[in-house]
């Protein structure tokens, strides 16, 4: 007599209806961030050459693209500014210029897109001619005189309209001191989405070069996080939610998703994730040399987060899906 098994979990991917009746996670355009680059000069596009397809914009053909992702359903931005040489000074002093870049660029954006979620990085890289996220005094990144500048940018920042800001140095206590500088100056409703996990990482070699902002001297070892690590992760989070972060982030994203279930399981916060320049570059690098599907694997990528328990999904990768998800694309 031949023996057959009950329980035959094939059963519930024999079709198509019924693989999408049984689906436990969704990709949907309302959960991605869409990380824009953009540069002073008019009618001015140029593709990093490090990250293809991938564009720094000046701000007249920015809001042309900040148009096209509202009209994909895509409501949420990040801002990154490209910095001229010539501004750039050993204390970032230019993040700082009310009539900056990244303000400008932040008021054209909600004069435009009222509905618009901006979300501006908060960093003195882009800014500083060390290219380090905090001041340098002898050879060392100092915090807390670097925290005071950062809640003065994100201040700034708040001024110029931002929803949000993302301080994304790694800084001790800054979260909790733009916190403090934000409710001091009338901003109780600036949100503010901490880089809480961010790791050292080779991952973010396309995006220094896209701004132009890779450190000048050693590395960011020193306020960035070991890869090594996961227990720190949780007391980054624990002190960014005690000190008033309303999102935290993990950062990179793929080789991290540990670090998505942990935070997801222990704190009650939405959790964001950024799939960062390098993800992207390696997949595309991959996909030119005929190694995989780039369609496939951005949607496989990006499951992996949702699976793993991200509440939101920065990456460079938002509009191609978007568009996929528009044709009814699924994996």
């Amino acid at each position: 007599m031949t023996v057959h098994p009950y329980s035959r979990p094939r059963r519930l991917r024999k079709s198509a209806a019924i693989r999408s009746l049984v689906k436990e996670n969704q990709i949907l355009v309302k959960d991605f961030i869409v990380p824009l680059f953009f540069m002073e000069g008019e009618k001015k596009k140029e593709e990093i050459l490090s990250m293809p397809g991938y564009f720094r914009y000046s701000l007249d053909l920015l809001l042309e693209e900040v148009a096209e992702c509202h009209e994909l359903g895509l409501r949420s931005v990040l801002l990154f500014a490209k910095i001229p040489a010539n501004l750039k000074d050993a204390n970032g002093s230019e993040a700082l210029n009310p009539n900056g870049l990244m303000q400008r660029v932040v008021k054209a954006i909600k004069k435009n897109h009222p509905d618009i979620h901006v979300i501006t990085d908060v960093a003195l890289d882009p800014y500083s001619s060390s290219g380090h996220d905090g001041l340098v005094e002898d050879g060392e990144i100092i915090n807390d005189d670097s925290v005071e500048i950062l809640a003065q940018m994100a201040l700034s920042h708040a001024q110029a309209g931002a929803d949000m800001v993302g301080p994304s140095d790694m800084m001790d206590g800054r979260v909790g001191y733009i916190r403090e500088i934000l409710e001091e100056n009338n901003f109780p409703n600036v949100g503010i989405m901490s880089y809480s996990v961010k790791y050292a990482s080779c991952f973010y070699g396309p995006f220094r070069n896209a701004l132009d902002s890779a450190p000048g001297f050693g590395d960011k070892k020193t306020y960035q996080m070991d890869p090594a690590n996961s227990e720190e992760g949780l007391r980054e989070c624990a002190l960014d939610i005690q000190e008033g972060a309303d999102i935290v982030m993990v950062k990179p994203g793929m080789p991290y998703l540990d670090m998505v279930r942990l935070i997801k399981e222990t704190f009650s916060v939405p959790v964001a994730v950024y799939q960062v320049s390098g993800e992207y570059s390696m997949l595309h690098a991959a996909a030119q040399n005929g190694w995989l599907d780039l369609e496939s694997a951005m949607l496989e990528s990006v499951i992996g987060f949702k699976r793993a328990g991200a509440d939101l999904i920065a990456s460079y990768f938002a509009k191609e899906i978007a568009h996929l998800l528009k044709k009814n694309v699924t994996l």
